[in-house]
C-alpha cells in the first residue's frame, strides 16, 4: 500500500498537498490523516509526514502515532470527520458540502481486519 493509494481518496490528497505545503492542518485534521493513513505506510514514513505540518514536532507526531496504533482506532466516518473539522480552522473535508466527499470507505480500499473489527464491534453492540 502506497501514498498512490491514499491520494484515491481527495480529502486525503488535499491533507497530503497541505502537509507537504508545510500547512498547519489542525489537532483533528492529523488525526484523521494518522488514523487512514497508517493503513497505507509504515511508521516512520507517518511520522515524516505529520512532521510536515509546521506546527507539529517529531515528539508529537511520534506520540500520536503511537496513540493510534494503541488505542487501534478505526478510519473515521464522514460524520466524524465533519464534526471534527467544525472544531477547527483548517478545513480536513474539501467539498463539505458533496454528500460522496470525504467517504474513506467508499474511496479507499483497507486491510481486511479494518472491516473485521467494525462488523466485530456493532455485532458486540447488539
Amino acid at each position: 500500500m502506497s501514498i498512490e493509494e491514499l491520494r484515491k481518496s481527495d480529502m486525503m490528497a488535499h491533507l497530503l498537498d497541505a502537509l507537504d505545503e508545510g500547512k498547519d492542518i489542525g489537532h483533528y485534521g492529523r488525526l484523521t490523516f494518522a488514523m487512514i493513513a497508517r493503513h497505507f505506510m509504515d511508521d516512520d514514513a507517518l511520522i515524516e509526514h505529520l512532521q510536515q505540518d509546521k506546527d507539529f514536532s517529531e515528539v508529537e507526531a511520534k506520540a500520536l502515532v503511537k496513540q493510534v496504533e494503541g488505542k487501534d482506532y478505526n478510519p473515521p466516518k464522514r460524520d466524524r470527520i465533519l464534526d471534527w473539522q467544525s472544531q477547527q480552522e483548517f478545513p480536513i473535508c474539501p467539498n463539505a458540502d458533496d454528500p460522496d466527499s470525504c467517504n474513506v470507505y467508499r474511496d479507499l480500499k483497507f486491510p481486511d481486519h479494518v472491516y473485521e473489527h467494525i462488523s466485530s464491534y456493532y455485532e458486540h453492540k447488539v
